[in-house]
């Protein structure tokens, strides 16, 4: 499993011999390159970015490439592994003949990835299944009888992955149960990047960080997790060799290396998830600074110098490095929720007349900003695509409380923007219990486009809000991570140099007094309404599949 075939081997040293005895001659011919740069790949869920970077920090190439999510069932959400391998190969070919670079330039390529992704592979290296995302909710009752029976939150002490089906741990537990064929044939249960990297490299490794978002990994030991083996069903020779973020692989296979244009020698470095690089892309990772993030999900995180675990089980803690955690809550609704709002509140009404077309969403923001603070007492609960953090719970749902007449669209855009942001300060509530209050918030994300959604950001969390001018912050982070793997940086902390400012919103005092008041409600009506929520999405299931 972990050793690469001996006919392959001998093919890629004589690749890098003949590589390197190039490269010399060139480097004499050019008189040696002092240029440096690091790739960076960020494989998302719905598209791979490459970025090539100079050490300090600046952009001089970029490329993406999008693939299809697949959802042709309720509650599915998975990738095709080939089509994620192609967009990598596609990306940094590119970047890379597009930056035309020399010899000696390229010092590495840095990876970045989404978290809990599985895939199945048999006894020949074969898929046996596509990715299953993060958002695929089909193993919500597995996690919830983990929860019932009391072992998923001795399992959540050990490993810092909050018990929901959005882990690989709750994905494999549903697997055994439901598809019973397609879990015996399972040689290897591994994610995207691993899979990624098997086919480049001919090798199943994968990073502490990625691992600590499985469920499956001890956050206090660095390895499997005995408990979590034994409840998921599998064993641990089924899963990658572990490695830190910073380790590197060369060898590149050569059908590669000639269709991105690079040599066998560059080395790749694992890197971390795309969670944990984007608090190191926007360079929060000192004690006390909070990095918030609202695109299409949102999340928010803070950075500890150890493991630690929430009591009740609601905040994750994954790895950055080994003296670098990264502790926070993810949620499900952020931009998508502002989406919903355009496109279903804003539809266009078709007439023999005219055709009103979907506003935009400055122009949303710009109605929304005529409304005050608290959108006259109308709360907006986000939940339409159930819930992570704070609430944990795939069924939840949203809601508009406080409708009166003299509410009007404006009030409900205005209020769905707080509804978000209000989720998110719970999550704040939380990490404070076990990191303290924050001292400063970095803020990134498509939010971020929008100075009325800023400085709501601003008023709810009695924080000064600082918006970072870094372009892409995972793959920021990620080649941050690169340059410190391959020693051409010093310290992670060389990323303050590079992060830049574009906006400051300091909190208005007249505007946080209103959510002050707001906020208790806010909150008491999300814990009120949560026992209902399992019977509406039972009811909304039933139905579904009736249609």
């Amino acid at each position: 499993m972990h050793a690469r075939p001996v006919a392959d081997e001998i093919l890629a040293e004589k690749a890098i011999a003949t590589v390197r005895n190039g490269l010399g001659k060139a480097r004499l011919k050019n008189g040696g390159s002092k240029v440096k740069y690091m790739i960076c790949v960020d494989i998302g869920t719905t598209s791979t970015k490459a970025v090539l970077y100079d050490l300090k920090g600046n952009v001089k190439q970029s490329a993406n490439s999008e693939y299809q999510l697949y959802q042709t069932e309720p509650e599915m959400a998975e990738e095709d592994p080939e089509e994620i391998l192609a967009a990598v190969i596609e990306v940094l070919q590119r970047v890379v003949q597009g930056a035309k670079l020399n010899p000696g330039e390229l010092q590495g390529i840095s990876f970045s990835a989404a978290m809990h992704s599985l895939i199945l592979v048999d006894h020949e290296n074969k898929l046996l299944t596509r990715a299953i995302t993060w958002a695929d909710n089909r193993a919500a009752k597995y996690s919830k009888e983990l929860l019932a029976q009391g072992v998923g939150q001795q399992i959540y002490a050990h490993t810092g992955t909050p018990i929901h089906p959005m882990a690989p741990l709750s994905k494999i537990i549903w697997l055994r149960n439901e598809k019973k064929d397609l879990f015996q044939k399972a040689a290897y249960f591994i994610d995207i990047k691993t899979y990624v990297f098997y086919q480049l490299f001919h090798v199943y490794r994968m990073e502490y960080s990625l691992a600590s978002a499985t469920g499956l990994f001890n956050i206090f030991t660095l390895d499997w997790d005995e408990q979590a083996l034994a409840v998921a069903g599998i064993e641990r020779s089924q899963l990658p060799k572990l490695v830190s973020p910073t380790a590197s692989i060369q060898g590149l296979a050569e059908i590669y290396c000639k269709a991105i244009g690079i040599s066998a020698d560059v080395p790749f470095i694992y890197g971390a998830s795309d969670g944990v690089l984007s608090n190191l892309g926007v360079n929060a990772i000192d004690p006390g600074v909070l990095a918030v993030t609202i695109g299409t999900s949102g999340a928010v995180r803070t950075v500890l110098d150890h493991p630690v675990v929430d009591p009740q089980g609601r905040l994750f803690c994954y790895a950055l490095t080994k003296d670098k955690w990264v502790v926070g809550g993810p949620v499900n609704n952020g931009g998508i929720v502002f989406r919903w709002v355009r496109d279903q509140l804003f539809a266009p009404e078709k007439t023999p007349v005219k055709q009103l077309q979907v506003p935009t969403y400055e122009a949303l923001t710009q109605i929304a900003s005529e409304i005050p603070a608290g959108a006259d007492g109308l709360l907006f609960h986000p939940y339409l695509g159930g819930e992570r953090a704070p609430l944990w719970n795939a069924d939840a749902r949203g809601s508009f409380f406080g409708l009166t007449r003299q509410h009007t669209r404006a009030h409900l855009v205005r209020a769905a923007l707080e509804g978000i942001v209000y989720n998110l300060y719970m999550v704040v509530l939380m990490i404070e219990k076990v990191s303290g209050k924050p001292t400063r918030i970095q803020a990134t994300g498509g939010f971020a486009q929008s100075e009325l959604w800023r400085q709501i950001l601003a008023d709810v969390f009695e924080q000064q809000v600082t918006i970072p001018a870094s372009f892409e912050s995972s793959c920021l982070g990620a080649a941050v991570l690169g340059m410190y793997s391959l020693k051409l940086v010093d310290s992670l902390n060389v990323v303050k140099k590079m992060v830049g400012v574009t906006h400051v919103h300091t909190p208005k005092a007249e505007n946080f007094a209103v959510y002050r008041e707001l906020l208790p409600i806010w909150i008491r009506l999300a814990h009120a309404v949560s026992p209902e929520y399992s019977a509406i999405a039972a009811f909304q299931r039933k139905h579904l599949k009736a249609k």
